[in-house]
Protein backbone atom coordinates (compact mmCIF):
# COMPACT_ATOMS: atom_id res chain seq x y z
CA UNK A 1 0.00 0.00 0.00
CA UNK A 2 1.65 3.10 -0.83
CA UNK A 3 2.07 6.17 1.90
CA UNK A 4 0.06 8.85 1.49
CA UNK A 5 2.25 12.55 2.16
CA UNK A 6 0.62 14.41 4.66
CA UNK A 7 -0.21 18.20 2.98
CA UNK A 8 -0.45 21.10 6.01
CA UNK A 9 -1.51 24.67 6.37
CA UNK A 10 1.92 26.04 7.08
CA UNK A 11 3.29 24.23 3.21
CA UNK A 12 0.05 25.52 1.86
CA UNK A 13 0.84 29.00 3.11
CA UNK A 14 4.45 28.91 1.89
CA UNK A 15 3.33 28.33 -1.92
CA UNK A 16 2.97 32.09 -2.80
CA UNK A 17 0.84 31.39 -6.40
CA UNK A 18 -3.04 30.79 -6.25
CA UNK A 19 -3.12 28.45 -8.97
CA UNK A 20 -0.36 26.16 -7.22
CA UNK A 21 -2.20 26.06 -3.99
CA UNK A 22 -5.16 24.76 -5.79
CA UNK A 23 -2.65 22.23 -7.33
CA UNK A 24 -1.16 21.45 -3.91
CA UNK A 25 -4.95 20.97 -2.67
CA UNK A 26 -6.75 18.71 -5.12
CA UNK A 27 -8.06 15.74 -4.63
CA UNK A 28 -9.55 14.45 -8.39
CA UNK A 29 -12.35 12.85 -7.48
CA UNK A 30 -15.29 12.69 -9.27
CA UNK A 31 -18.63 14.62 -9.72
CA UNK A 32 -21.43 12.09 -7.91
CA UNK A 33 -18.62 9.74 -6.23
CA UNK A 34 -19.66 8.66 -2.57
CA UNK A 35 -18.90 10.98 0.42
CA UNK A 36 -18.45 8.72 3.39
CA UNK A 37 -19.76 5.59 1.40
CA UNK A 38 -23.44 6.81 2.01
CA UNK A 39 -22.85 7.93 5.40
CA UNK A 40 -22.66 11.72 4.58
CA UNK A 41 -25.57 12.19 7.47
CA UNK A 42 -22.65 11.83 10.07
CA UNK A 43 -20.25 14.49 8.77
CA UNK A 44 -23.47 16.73 8.01
CA UNK A 45 -24.21 16.19 11.42
CA UNK A 46 -21.01 16.89 12.98
CA UNK A 47 -20.38 19.94 11.15
CA UNK A 48 -23.99 21.66 11.78
CA UNK A 49 -23.85 20.64 15.55
CA UNK A 50 -20.62 19.79 17.18
CA UNK A 51 -19.72 23.31 19.37
CA UNK A 52 -16.19 22.42 19.35
CA UNK A 53 -16.18 22.49 15.15
CA UNK A 54 -18.03 25.71 15.05
CA UNK A 55 -15.26 27.05 17.55
CA UNK A 56 -12.48 25.89 15.30
CA UNK A 57 -14.42 26.99 12.46
CA UNK A 58 -14.23 30.19 13.72
CA UNK A 59 -10.50 30.13 14.74
CA UNK A 60 -9.97 29.35 11.10
CA UNK A 61 -12.10 32.02 9.27
CA UNK A 62 -10.50 34.81 11.81
CA UNK A 63 -6.72 33.43 10.86
CA UNK A 64 -7.41 33.04 7.30
CA UNK A 65 -8.94 36.59 6.77
CA UNK A 66 -12.03 35.12 4.97
CA UNK A 67 -10.02 34.38 2.14
CA UNK A 68 -10.18 31.52 -0.41
CA UNK A 69 -7.23 29.12 0.32
CA UNK A 70 -5.98 31.69 3.15
CA UNK A 71 -4.74 33.71 0.43
CA UNK A 72 -4.89 37.11 0.79
CA UNK A 73 -5.29 38.42 -2.79
CA UNK A 74 -8.86 36.43 -2.71
CA UNK A 75 -11.22 37.24 -0.24
CA UNK A 76 -14.40 35.58 -0.26
CA UNK A 77 -17.07 37.54 -0.96
CA UNK A 78 -20.76 37.01 -1.32
CA UNK A 79 -21.51 32.58 -0.35
CA UNK A 80 -20.42 31.04 2.64
CA UNK A 81 -17.01 29.88 3.59
CA UNK A 82 -16.35 26.51 3.86
CA UNK A 83 -13.70 25.22 6.12
CA UNK A 84 -11.82 22.21 4.62
CA UNK A 85 -10.06 19.57 5.41
CA UNK A 86 -6.48 19.53 3.68
CA UNK A 87 -5.95 15.84 4.62
CA UNK A 88 -9.35 13.85 4.47
CA UNK A 89 -11.13 12.60 7.04
CA UNK A 90 -12.80 9.48 7.49
CA UNK A 91 -16.49 8.25 9.06
CA UNK A 92 -13.95 6.80 11.85
CA UNK A 93 -12.06 9.82 12.28
CA UNK A 94 -15.55 11.70 13.06
CA UNK A 95 -16.57 8.79 15.29
CA UNK A 96 -13.24 8.86 17.72
CA UNK A 97 -13.14 12.31 17.43
CA UNK A 98 -9.93 12.06 15.93
CA UNK A 99 -7.59 15.43 16.21
CA UNK A 100 -7.06 15.58 12.85
CA UNK A 101 -10.73 17.52 12.49
CA UNK A 102 -9.53 19.84 14.96
CA UNK A 103 -5.81 20.41 13.79
CA UNK A 104 -5.57 24.06 12.38
CA UNK A 105 -2.69 22.79 10.13
CA UNK A 106 -5.43 20.72 8.52
CA UNK A 107 -7.77 23.66 7.92
CA UNK A 108 -8.37 26.21 5.40
CA UNK A 109 -10.77 28.43 4.06
CA UNK A 110 -12.15 28.11 0.78
CA UNK A 111 -15.38 29.11 -0.89
CA UNK A 112 -18.05 26.79 -2.61
CA UNK A 113 -16.49 26.57 -5.73
CA UNK A 114 -13.35 26.04 -4.73
CA UNK A 115 -14.52 23.27 -2.65
CA UNK A 116 -15.62 21.90 -5.68
CA UNK A 117 -12.38 22.17 -7.42
CA UNK A 118 -10.61 20.58 -4.97
CA UNK A 119 -12.68 17.42 -4.73
CA UNK A 120 -13.21 17.16 -8.28
CA UNK A 121 -9.63 17.98 -9.76
CA UNK A 122 -11.46 21.12 -11.90
CA UNK A 123 -9.62 23.90 -11.93
CA UNK A 124 -12.09 26.10 -14.60
CA UNK A 125 -14.36 26.39 -11.29
CA UNK A 126 -12.00 28.83 -9.82
CA UNK A 127 -12.56 32.25 -9.39
CA UNK A 128 -9.54 33.45 -11.30
CA UNK A 129 -9.29 36.93 -11.94
CA UNK A 130 -9.78 38.45 -15.54
CA UNK A 131 -6.41 38.58 -17.82
CA UNK A 132 -5.98 42.64 -18.23
CA UNK A 133 -7.35 44.28 -21.22
CA UNK A 134 -4.39 45.82 -23.83
CA UNK A 135 -6.05 48.43 -26.49
CA UNK A 136 -6.30 46.29 -29.67
CA UNK A 137 -6.32 42.74 -28.04
CA UNK A 138 -9.66 41.86 -29.75
CA UNK A 139 -8.89 43.27 -33.03
CA UNK A 140 -7.91 39.98 -35.34
CA UNK A 141 -6.27 42.21 -38.23
CA UNK A 142 -3.37 43.23 -35.20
Amino acid sequence: MMKMTRKSYQELVSIPNYEDRYEYLKLGGSIGELTFNGHRYLNQKFYSSDPEWKRIKREVIIRDNGCDMGHEDYPINGGRIIIHHINPITIEDLINRDPSIFDLDNLVCVSHMTHNAIHYGDISLLLLPLPERRANDTCPWR
